[in-house]
């Protein structure tokens, strides 16, 4: 195969054999934040996992370790998806490693962030629709035929609330026009493919607001925002607060195991963001 694969011959873990059920999920972007703690999650309960980096050396070496010790069988892929002629590979690959797919984690993205990045350049765009949504296209495309083969197939997108608040309030620092165009299309793909799929594979997203390791405060881009936007931020929360990773583990799981007639749906993770900016007035006395 031509896809970079990193095979390692003890990666039943240390516990000694697999806690294993038969599901097999692919995770991409898995070397750190919502890809590796979503894979833990999935490995903890005995779903065995393929799981794809391309950067973040520094955490490669996390990673190994942190998969290790869930005590079921796993399998790191190192693959470019921006290259789309190796997504192919990829899931030939895993197939040939475990026979079969029941789950994909649709997670990669770039989020442009005007803070960072500020006026797009041609190369940045590009870049940003290779990531946010070329390649979730393709791996879903290669990967559908054998997740119709399984049982109980389930493809969870993730996209962000960048999709419907585009540039507008505190979010002017955090979504660029791009980005935001690509997640209204992720919506799209979702119902696409919850039709294509059904009744046999069910396809839904979850969609993202202001989480700690994407556009929130494990980012570099929450370092730049001045103290004002990151209040405004927060305070356009009604949930008052930036979300978490345990929260998106555990939306990943209810859609896998606990939402059976549940297909083509959003989910909107965003802890009342979008809902934030409408204040509501006291009642009125009225006139009778």
């Amino acid at each position: 195969m031509d896809s970079e694969t990193i095979v390692w011959e003890n990666n039943v873990a240390a516990s000694g054999g697999f806690m294993s059920e038969e599901r097999v999920a692919l995770v991409l972007g898995a070397v750190k934040g919502i890809g590796k703690e979503t894979g833990i999650a999935l490995a903890e309960k005995g779903i065995r996992v393929a799981l794809t980096w391309h950067d973040w050396e520094e955490s490669y070496t996390g990673m190994v370790n942190d998969f290790s010790q869930t005590g079921t069988d796993y399998e790191i892929f190192k693959v470019n998806l921006l290259e789309t002629d190796k997504i192919k590979d990829l899931i030939e690959d895993v197939i040939q490693r475990f026979g079969r797919l029941d789950i994909l984690i649709n997670n990669i993205e770039r989020g442009g962030m005007p803070v960072v990045h500020g006026e797009y350049t041609l190369e940045q765009w590009e870049l940003e629709m290779a990531t946010t949504l070329r390649a979730k296209r393709w791996v879903f495309t290669h990967a559908f035929p054998y997740l119709k083969k399984s049982e109980n197939a389930v493809v969870i997108n993730f996209s962000s609330i960048a999709g419907i608040v585009g540039r507008s309030g505190p979010a002017s620092y955090v979504f660029n026009e791009g980005y935001s165009a690509l997640n209204r299309g992720i919506s799209l793909l979702t119902e696409t493919w919850a039709r294509l799929g059904a009744p046999g594979v069910r396809v839904n997203e979850i969609m993202l607001g202001i989480m700690d390791t994407r556009h929130g405060t494990n980012t570099r881009g929450w370092g730049l925002f001045p103290d004002k936007i990151k209040n405004d931020l927060i305070d356009h929360t009604l949930l008052a607060r930036i979300g978490e990773i345990e929260d998106i583990v555990k939306t990943v799981m209810f859609l896998i195991d606990d939402a059976p007639f549940m297909t083509g749906s959003v989910i909107r993770l965003d802890g009342g963001y979008v809902l934030g900016g409408e204040k509501i007035y006291p009642m009125p006395k009225g006139v009778e």
